[in-house]
């Protein structure tokens, strides 16, 4: 198994595992980060995941008292990580959930079908038949609190970011971004074409699971009126 292991400053490590989209190595990053909700180790603060890679949070003070035989808590937390990496049972499938979500698709919010039916040489009906059909896996959160990356769209509806981003996107947008479609989940600037809407709410600050969809989740939309 191929990684790489680099400092992120004073107070973190990266371990990239690939510098792809792919669901299997996406699989080895979520589930490799679930051990550290097991297993952590003194002075671990948070992990984060991404597509393809994870970032490891820790307090070098902490690090640094509990592991005095290293000369740095970078180190430590790197040899801590490569002893884990040698466990075969780290990358077991870690648990999924499927979610289903209503999208409205009416002109009102499918603010950019226009342009991807006009790039694709599609109808909008095709276009929006074949963004229902699929599946998604959301492969990690970012951009926006509860914001999911989600894919991955099929070829024939890809659309690329808008050229000059709207200065605002209703709460609830469903875009597209090359391969990817990710929702809105507060309102915000954005460049992601928009296709429809949700009333869905992705973030309830006040939960205690605040974010509605997790890395690793399945989605599956559903055509819905409001």
């Amino acid at each position: 198994m191929r990684y790489k292991i680099f400092p992120l400053g004073d107070n973190a490590l990266t371990v990239e595992f690939d510098n792809k989209l792919s669901e299997a190595v996406n699989t080895r990053v979520l589930s490799f980060a679930g051990l550290f909700n097991k297993n952590s180790f003194h002075g671990f603060i948070e992990i984060v995941p991404a597509y393809a890679s994870l970032t490891v949070f820790y307090d070098v003070l902490i690090v640094r008292k509990n592991f005095p035989e290293f000369p740095s808590a970078f180190g430590a937390v790197k040899n801590y990580i490569e002893n884990n990496l040698k466990k075969s049972d780290v990358f077991a499938a870690a648990d999924s959930r499927l979610v289903e979500i209503p999208v409205c698709f009416d002109a009102e919010f499918a603010l950019d079908l226009d342009f991807i039916v006009l790039r694709n040489n599609l109808s909008a009906k095709e276009i929006i038949e074949i963004f229902l059909a699929k599946t998604y896996r959301v492969y990690m959160l970012g951009f926006l609190p509860g914001f999911a990356y989600m894919g991955e769209l099929d070829r024939r509806i890809a659309a690329p970011r808008k050229e000059t981003p709207r200065l605002n996107v209703p709460k609830g947008s469903i875009g597209i971004a090359g391969k990817q479609t990710g929702i809105y989940s507060l309102e915000s600037p954005g460049g992601w074409q928009i296709i429809g809407r949700t009333n869905v709410e992705l973030f309830t600050p006040n939960e205690e699971k605040p974010t509605l969809l997790q890395a690793g989740d399945s989605v599956k939309f559903f055509q819905a009126d409001f």
